[in-house]
């Protein structure tokens, strides 16, 4: 589990069926909702993706390191059990110093030097990402906790997940579009590329946070209508 600038993450190598499976079953996640794979630098974007539109550099060059995720067409070097079986994976480079440091560290240990950690946020499926690493003990059992590594970067400062940009049909013609809002706004990343609003609910790529239920508290709420009090 390590700190990024957006939330904490539970990490695992992209290339480790294995491990990136283990992730999966910590959450609770079902096998077929992606996971975004965390590079150190846009250099390594090639070895991840095919396909890969002037767009997505354009954006890298403003937005990487940070909290933006490009979906992209795949490369034949992404398992499956990483974008859930689609041809598309999500990709950023996040900018939290701690995480640059391990994902630099990791890279060079890989022998093609290209390592990416598949990560998702470090809480169980569907409910609240953690900001800090209180609440990633806080949410686990201890059984859990001792398959877990936890790198403690302090409090992430922005605290909500990356935007998620589909650019992965710009080849064939299809505008970019955002699939999950986030710290980088549809007006920040409209300055720099062409994009279409597109209903959130008809996407047909399956993105991390797009079911209709996530990021859920366990503090039940009431709607009250308000003539209740007249």
């Amino acid at each position: 589990m390590f700190p990024t600038e957006t939330v904490y993450g539970l990490g695992a190598d992209a290339e480790n069926i294995e491990a990136v499976r283990k992730v999966y079953s910590i959450k609770g996640r079902p096998l077929s909702h992606p996971v975004i794979l965390h590079l150190p630098k846009v250099d390594d974007l090639a070895y991840w993706a095919s396909d890969i539109p002037d767009e997505a550099y354009k954006l890298a060059d403003i937005f990487w390191p940070g909290p933006l995720t490009l979906v992209l067409k795949k490369s034949s070097n992404v398992p499956d059990i990483v974008t859930g079986g689609q041809n598309t994976v999500g990709i950023r480079c996040p900018s939290h110093p701690v995480a640059q440091e391990i994902l630099i560290a990791f890279a060079k240990s890989k022998n093609h030097k290209k390592g990416a950690l598949a990560a998702p946020s470090a809480n169980m499926f569907g409910k609240i990402s953690p900001t800090c690493s209180s609440h990633v003990y806080n949410e686990f059992n201890k059984e859990y906790l001792k398959e877990i590594f936890v790198v403690d970067g302090g409090v992430s400062n922005i605290g909500i997940e990356s935007t998620i940009i589909d650019l992965s049909g710009i080849r064939e013609g299809k505008k970019a579009s955002v699939l999950r809002p986030g710290h980088i706004t549809e007006m920040n990343i409209a300055k720099i590329i062409e994009l279409e609003s597109k209903d959130l609910s008809s996407n047909s790529i399956v993105v991390s946070g797009s079911l209709k239920s996530h990021y859920a508290t366990i503090t039940p709420l009431t709607v009250i209508d308000d003539t209740f009090f007249f």
